[in-house]
């Protein structure tokens, strides 16, 4: 189980860099699904959650500890550089020994390792598809990452409304695929 999580991840991770490297310069203000963002602000808010996984995961600190340390820009001058080196550093901070069973104490409670991967891989995964829209690149998700995601999601879609971190739902046509109802399950229509 730890292998494949771990593999998943990693495929997440390249997804997001990838669509991180087809940013034109003339891109970065460009809207996303995400209103709130813009395509550097959608960039930097998961660059900033791959910086929080090495110190909570490698070193134990908990998020009150980290309270501001990565608000605020944390790409500068060369996003894609800090996209490669915070998902580096969070990918092996994942993959070191004994990483997945270790606790880990976040923001609504502590969580296994395990989990907390599992989490940041669907996130980063749907926020591949809102870079893709963003910047108008091919925003078809792999199957792999799409059903993964899905179980990952699944068991508290329900609450990602209610938490801010999501839109609310949309309905899912019939006959939908399955990427389509993952994008429904996070408020997005695919």
């Amino acid at each position: 189980m730890t292998d494949a999580l771990l593999e998943r991840h990693a495929e997440a991770l390249r997804l997001f860099g990838e669509r991180v490297r087809d940013v034109r310069g003339d891109q970065w203000g460009e809207p996303t699904p995400c209103t709130e963002w813009n395509v550097r602000e959608l960039v930097n808010h998961v660059t900033a959650e791959q910086l929080w996984i090495p110190p909570l995961v490698a070193e134990g600190r908990t998020v009150e500890e980290l309270e501001g340390r990565f608000s605020g820009d944390v790409l500068g001058d060369d996003p894609v550089a800090a996209w490669d080196r915070a998902s580096a550093a969070a990918h092996a901070a994942f993959a070191a020994s004994g990483a997945m069973d270790r606790t880990v104490r976040l923001s609504y409670g502590p969580a296994l390792g395990s989990a907390y991967c599992s989490e940041l891989t669907a996130d980063c995964v749907v926020h591949t598809w809102d870079l893709a829209r963003g910047i108008g690149a091919a925003d078809r998700l792999p199957d792999s990452l799409v059903e993964f995601s899905i179980k990952e999601i699944m068991p508290y879609a329900d609450g990602l409304a209610a938490s801010g971190a999501y839109a609310e739902p949309v309905e899912v046509p019939a006959g939908a695929d399955a990427q389509t109802r993952l994008l429904a399950m996070v408020g997005r229509k695919g």
